[in-house]
């Protein structure tokens, strides 16, 4: 490493001179690579000002209209959904409730709309893409399976998506029981072993391995039916639904 010299520095022989006119000629070697590179750097710049102007601009219209986007539109567009929501839960809630006889109007006004509100379809169209879009979709599908239009559920219920540990079995095993009642029990099975798989819980697990085993002993795979049957026994012996294991699985084993 050189040696730190003060400014003024006189070469007290001709082996120092040489030294200090090669540091000399080094130290302006790098400060022209550093010019140099610092010209081309500019020329660039220059050459292509109007191409970095245009992309900077584009970048800043982007961030822009993504803010104004969510503060504008997305956000007031939640709110004013979420409020048209509100009463067709309350119509839903009460048809959960009420008796046989009234439930179809109830979910009928959940679905249609009353009281000067969107009903759940209303929603899913109006406001596609929202929070309150992809629950209505879930709250139709539940609607539909309750009166009997159960194309409809599926459809509904297909296009819900969720995180959540109770409500995202729950959908994928109400298009379970949609085909069930369209007499598809092939198509019933898959959801119901879909349900009983993507969240565990003690809550809906054990409801749609029961599910799982019934409708896999009516299609005739006694094997499917033994595995789900047999994990209710082994993992959820305390659930409501480990009372009936002992007879469909005496059925399974029976038909191996």
């Amino acid at each position: 490493m050189a040696a730190y010299r003060k400014r003024g520095y006189k070469p007290k022989n001709k082996k120092e001179e040489e030294v200090q006119v090669e540091e000399q000629s080094t130290t302006a070697e790098v400060f022209n690579n550093l010019d140099e590179g610092a010209n081309k750097t500019e020329e660039w710049a220059a050459r292509n000002q109007q191409p970095i102007i245009i992309v900077i601009s584009v970048i800043v219209i982007a961030v822009l209209g993504y803010l104004g986007y969510n503060k504008f539109i997305a956000q007031p567009q939640e709110l004013e959904a979420a409020d048209e929501l509100s009463q067709a839960q309350v119509y839903f809630e009460s048809a959960l409730q009420a008796d046989i006889a009234q439930q179809d109007s109830l979910y009928t006004l959940a679905l249609n709309g009353g009281a000067g509100k969107f009903g759940f379809v209303d929603i899913t169209n109006e406001y596609s893409g929202t929070d309150a879009a992809n629950l209505a979709h879930y709250y139709a599908g539940i609607a539909f399976l309750n009166t009997g239009d159960y194309q409809k559920a599926i459809d509904h219920l297909e296009k819900f998506s969720s995180d959540d540990q109770i409500i995202a079995p729950l959908a994928k095993g109400a298009i379970g029981d949609a085909f069930m009642q369209l007499n598809q029990p092939e198509e019933a099975l898959g959801f119901y072993e879909k349900a009983a798989s993507m969240k565990t819980n003690k809550f809906t697990t054990p409801r749609f391995l029961l599910k799982a085993g019934t409708t896999a002993l009516k299609v005739g795979d006694a094997a499917a039916a033994e595995k789900h049957l047999s994990r209710i026994e082994e993992e959820f012996s305390d659930a409501p639904e480990a009372e009936q294991v002992p007879v469909y699985l005496g059925q399974a084993k029976a038909m191996q």
